[in-house]
């Protein structure tokens, strides 16, 4: 009998961790649940320990871990508190994966630990990549470390990539939906409420990475993540706008030839073959019927209306700490949006000034990279709060 891969997943109460606890649950006899965390959901935190039984259960707000220890009584879960606890915990001998699911730069951090503990990531965080990807993935070199990738665009790319025999690769096509605005004039989307940015046409996400999409930050996001995971030049990395969400990405080789991978939106797919691979596993879920499809459809994104890819590769392009510094202020200015202190098109207007005044570091350290994400975030945050925002991405990309 195989044994069971032993799973900690950093952020079980959000909507990956949840998905993920659904995969567990489908294969019981292949994975089990030992650590789970969480930042504040006490109450979904104690519901998913005491249904998988889970060894270890950190609540990373400090304050809350009596509560969580009250809710748990009576069963053996150990409870613990803190960011400290959750990077102490993931190298446990145990442990065979580690699902970095927390929400945005917070799950730095941990990853790192969990690198440099040898395990295996299935990395769902793709802020981990954005703001620290030179020093993570020569980590993950550094010590054996395989690096799988959850996010739907890239576990595609990594899934087209299989039996490839290192062939050459012309271009990785990202593919986006286009968010709840595709269709929407400027005008009309720079006075969008949350409520609007927060429907998703075709996926279920928590609400940070929905904002994301909604400006395309979230494929900005996403064309440094391929970078770093599939080394490849930012100019070989491509956006294309497909509606349906059918195909979730695609790799063109030298030939020509393009492979694509195909599937209903549904996350469940590609966190179960982080967990699973090599091996493929029955998942309930739907499955294509091409005969009812119709038709699937493409177009270049519109970088007027959605700035944020541009941000990216000009991130990329300028190197060092910059990506950084675009993360955290994206990140700000995100919540800033979801608080209802700043309008839609603040949002990338804060990233580029942010990009402009913050501190560059040509060669950062994780220490330098962690204090950048400090002050970008402060320097975001004072403009918001200062209302000094100026309309200034077009200006900035320019330069």
């Amino acid at each position: 009998m195989t044994q069971k891969k032993k799973i900690a997943i950093l952020g079980s109460t959000g909507s990956i961790g949840r998905q993920t606890l659904d995969v567990i649950k489908q294969h019981p006899d292949k994975f089990e649940a030992v650590l789970i965390t969480a930042n504040n959901s006490c109450d979904l935190l104690c519901r998913q320990a005491a249904e998988f039984n889970v060894k270890n259960v950190v609540i990373c707000n400090e304050s809350r871990v009596d509560e969580v220890r009250r809710g748990l009584s009576g069963l053996d879960s150990k409870v613990y508190g803190g960011m400290g606890s959750v990077c102490s915990l993931v190298s446990d001998p145990e442990i065979d994966i580690v699902v970095t699911s927390m929400v945005g730069f917070s799950g730095l951090e941990s990853t790192v630990a969990a690198i440099r503990a040898g395990k295996t990531i299935a990395l769902a965080n793709k802020e981990t990549l954005v703001a620290a990807g030179d020093i993570v993935m020569k980590l993950a070199r550094k010590h054996s470390c395989d690096i799988l990738p959850v996010d739907s665009e890239h576990s595609a790319i990594f899934q087209c990539l299989q039996g490839s025999h290192d062939a050459k690769i012309e271009k990785i096509h990202l593919t986006a939906s286009g968010g709840p605005f595709r269709t929407w004039d400027k005008e009309k989307i720079s006075s969008a409420t949350k409520e609007q940015a927060l429907r998703h046409p075709k996926w279920n996400m928590g609400n940070k990475i929905t904002v994301d999409s909604a400006t395309m930050m979230n494929k900005g996001l996403e064309i440094i993540e391929a970078r770093w995971l599939f080394g490849t030049e930012p100019e070989k990395i491509n956006v294309v706008i497909h509606p349906q969400s059918i195909i979730h990405s695609m790799v063109e080789f030298a030939d020509g030839a393009v492979i694509a991978q195909l599937g209903y939106p549904d996350m469940r797919e590609p966190i179960q073959y982080a967990l699973s691979y090599p091996e493929r596993l029955e998942l309930n879920n739907e499955k294509l019927d091409f005969a009812k499809l119709a038709s699937l459809s493409f177009y270049a994104p519109d970088l007027d209306k959605f700035p944020a890819p541009a941000l990216a590769y000009k991130a990329l392009e300028k190197g060092g700490n910059m990506a950084c510094i675009m993360n955290a202020a994206n990140e700000a200015a995100v919540a800033a949006y979801l608080s209802d202190r700043i309008r839609f098109y603040d949002i990338t207007d804060i990233i580029a000034e942010c990009m402009e005044a913050a501190e560059f570091i040509a060669a950062p350290d994780l220490e330098s990279i962690f204090e950048s994400n400090r002050q970008a975030y402060a320097m975001a945050e004072k403009l918001i709060a200062k209302n000094l925002t100026k309309p200034q991405t077009r200006q900035f990309l320019h330069k």
